[in-house]
């Protein structure tokens, strides 16, 4: 059972007027390094509340962007169904159903259409997952555009760790028949409040790119399993998919040579970086697995604060996008895992920067890709 203590810390926000705070969670594998152990014990807790109750239907998993992307891989995964997530990249040839994300800082998300047109006969409900749920107007604002266009769906649950709604919101969901499920229910009333305490002093780091003379020190792989999640996928091709991965870095990296190894992953690319990161901790090795982010977060030096110190960083996607990392410690070998087929190097480079900066000099860089 887990509490709110568990996993809520509250963060403020930068520059955003929507909602002056952010709730983070530490057991998530986003913005706070974490056991992938501990994520995946919790990703499991969510998908034993929902995986008895729908197995008459077929259903369609969809993860959010980025926060959600390894929940709701993870989730479909115990429940054996079709899964895709939301998505802020641009997919090659892809037709998309727009919506707008409320508080975020980032509001356009997406889903690939012609996936879904693929589909929409075959599946009696959607199942929305997500890591937190406030308001649900962002929910409601995709459910109503979908039923618009598949107008043969009319099935819609949704599942998160956190459940913020108040009674007007849990009201709204139970008239147009959308269940919910969550593992902790939170009351958002203080939140801002807590977050108002905190002073923005923490360290804040515009990341140098790598230097030249380390470049020895890092190594560049390649596996060619992939499989892109953005697109509708069969779980099961996945999860097979990312053990395949696995393999490939497992026979390519010599581990016995490292007791103390960090996973990291890219923006919306979380769920092989910690399936990778569990397949390691499970062979006996000390492992933290979080991912880069767009969610430009305050930091403190409060020792109750979340988050300290943060690493302004060009996007592996994109080098015109910045994009964040929080919290680096020092490792024996670091893996950066990343399905980026960009040629810019910024994004590479200012990570590598930030890593170096903390001392970790054995770094691989897997590219996980088409042949």
């Amino acid at each position: 059972m887990y509490t709110e203590k568990d996993m809520v810390r509250i963060a403020k926000r930068e520059n955003n007027a929507k909602r002056s705070y952010l709730v983070v969670n530490q057991l998530q594998g986003k913005h706070i390094p974490v056991k992938p152990s501990d994520a995946f014990a919790m990703f499991d807790a969510l998908a034993e509340q929902i995986k008895d109750i729908y197995s008459g239907e077929r259903l369609l998993l969809i993860g959010f962007a980025e926060t959600a992307t390894a929940i709701g891989a993870s989730v479909a995964g115990k429940l054996q169904t079709l899964y895709m997530q939301t998505t802020r990249e641009i997919i090659p040839d892809a037709e998309y159903l727009f919506f707008s994300e409320e508080h975020s800082h980032a509001t356009e998300q997406k889903l690939v259409k012609n996936d879904l047109d693929e589909v929409s006969e075959s599946i009696d409900r959607i199942i929305f997952v997500e890591d937190e749920v406030t308001t649900g107007k962002t929910i409601l604002n995709i459910i109503d555009i979908l039923k618009k266009q598949y107008p043969q769906i009319q099935k819609y649950a949704v599942a998160s760790i956190l459940n913020g709604m108040n009674e007007e919101a849990l009201q709204r969901y139970g008239e147009n028949e959308i269940d919910l499920h969550f593992l902790v229910k939170t009351n958002h009333e203080s939140y801002a409040e807590i977050a108002d305490t905190y002073e923005c002093d923490g360290k804040y780091v515009c990341a140098a790119p790598n230097s030249e003379d380390m470049k020895d020190e890092i190594s560049y792989l390649e596996a060619h399993s992939y499989l892109n999640a953005r697109r509708l996928v069969d779980i099961e091709a996945y999860l097979n998919a990312n053990k395949v991965l696995w393999e490939t870095i497992r026979n390519k990296i010599d581990f016995a040579l490292y007791r103390r190894i960090l996973v990291l992953g890219t923006e919306e690319f979380m769920y092989p970086a910690l399936f990778v990161a569990r397949e390691l901790e499970e062979s006996g090795k000390e492992v933290r697995c979080h991912s880069t982010t767009r969610s430009p977060i305050a930091v403190s030096k409060a020792e109750t604060y979340p988050l300290h110190t943060r690493y302004e960083l060009k996007s592996l996607y994109d080098g015109d996008r910045t994009t964040f990392i929080y919290e680096i410690g020092n490792y024996d070998c670091t893996i950066i895992l990343t399905d980026s087929v960009s040629e810019d190097r910024q994004g590479l480079d200012s990570l590598l920067g930030a890593l170096r900066m903390n001392g970790n000099r054995k770094i691989y860089v897997v590219r996980w890709c088409q042949k």
